[in-house]
């Protein structure tokens, strides 16, 4: 077996409606400019306030995928 070298970055999906497709948008977007994506570990959620009521949840996400070029 060949050795692979992953690459990883840190995003931040925003959602109106939960943590879980805060992730997913963050994710999803990622996938239209990267490829060979592997894992995603959320690093932290948090929310956003505005007037005391939630208006977005954020999370952020620490994403690896395949390595196949220069910086």
């Amino acid at each position: 077996m060949a050795e692979s070298v992953y690459k990883v970055v840190e995003l931040v999906g925003t959602s109106t409606e939960s943590w879980e497709k805060a992730a997913k948008a963050a994710v999803e977007r990622a996938g239209e400019s990267l490829r060979d994506l592997r894992v995603a570990e959320v690093v932290e959620q948090d929310i956003v306030m505005e007037g005391g009521k939630v208006s977005a949840y954020r999370t952020k996400l620490k994403l690896s995928f395949k390595y196949e070029g220069k910086d």
